[in-house]
């Protein structure tokens, strides 16, 4: 018998509330913007009203606290959405849902997307990035969404600049970390127009493709990986991979073996959908456990 199962992918910009199956097929779903949690949650709770969910799988922007003995548990923690830090969202589906949840960030559940129906499929380790307005990483390792103590951050690792950019960067915590060169407002500020304005030869890509092949080489060296999976806005661009793989290789100087880079370093195949579907899919095994 079919289960039928919730996933809010809660992202900086924008909700994705769905229902859908185990296999994470999505069969009603709306999106509205991010505002307060107030006026949010209200739209958030409006629609799951119309159904009896028997899990919702949650991915949050962050960061979040995953940690089931902290007194946050399920809270967004020291978020720049100023609205938003310190909120009790867990907290506040439960009080509106006795059922069962899984609490993860919003990249981690596009992770798992990918890894159960998208470019990760086959492969044990997982790493999926988004570049959009922000820079964020989820990790599954051998089938399983990684947690330590936190969730990982691997936007906010610092870069060694490339020669001559002396970008001050634009995230307001460490200025010239990964996110800061690199998220799209950094493309926008360093071109002066929007990056799906900009031609594909412009010179701000092999800039960009310098820092996520930075990225990605401090990834390989410290998750070994079998593929990492580039989403979000900016990796619409698709000139961006050849570049980065090529530079990668010249970062790595053949220090570890990785994979053809042709399948080492990939784009999204769920596109928009990853989030949404992994967070019914984690909702699937909360259930089954």
């Amino acid at each position: 018998m079919a289960h039928l199962l919730g996933g809010i992918e809660a992202g900086g910009t924008k909700f994705v509330c769905a229902v859908g199956d185990e296999n994470g097929n999505i069969q009603k779903r709306v999106k509205f913007p991010t505002t307060t949690p107030e006026e949010t949650m209200k739209e958030v709770f409006a629609f799951f009203d119309q159904y009896e969910v028997e899990a919702i799988g949650i991915g949050s922007f962050g960061p979040i606290d995953i940690n089931p003995e902290s007194p946050t548990y399920g809270y967004v923690t020291d978020t720049p959405k100023l609205p938003w830090k310190n909120y009790n969202f867990l907290g506040a589906m439960k009080a509106r849902y006795d059922i069962a949840y899984e609490w993860t960030t919003d990249v981690n559940v596009a992770a798992y997307g990918e890894y159960k129906k998208g470019a990760g499929v086959g492969k044990d380790n997982v790493l999926y990035a988004t570049v959009g307005t922000g820079i964020g990483v989820g990790y599954i390792s051998h089938g399983e969404l990684y947690r330590g103590r936190s969730h990982p951050e691997g936007g906010h690792i610092l870069m060694q600049r490339e020669a001559g950019d002396d970008f001050a960067g634009v995230c307001p915590y460490h200025g010239a970390c990964l996110e800061g060169l690199a998220a799209g407002p950094a493309v926008e500020r360093r071109a002066g127009k929007k990056g799906d304005q900009l031609l594909s030869t412009d010179s701000v890509w092999e800039t960009e493709a310098f820092y996520l092949a930075q990225a990605c080489m401090t990834y390989t060296l410290t998750f070994s990986p079998d593929v990492i999976i580039f989403g979000g806005g900016v990796m619409k661009q698709e000139q961006l991979f050849p570049m980065i793989r090529e530079k990668f290789l010249e970062l790595m100087h053949d220090y570890v073996r990785v994979p053809d880079l042709d399948n080492y370093i990939v784009h999204v195949e769920l596109g928009d959908d990853a989030g949404i579907t992994g967070s019914l899919l984690a909702a699937a095994d909360v259930l089954g456990k």
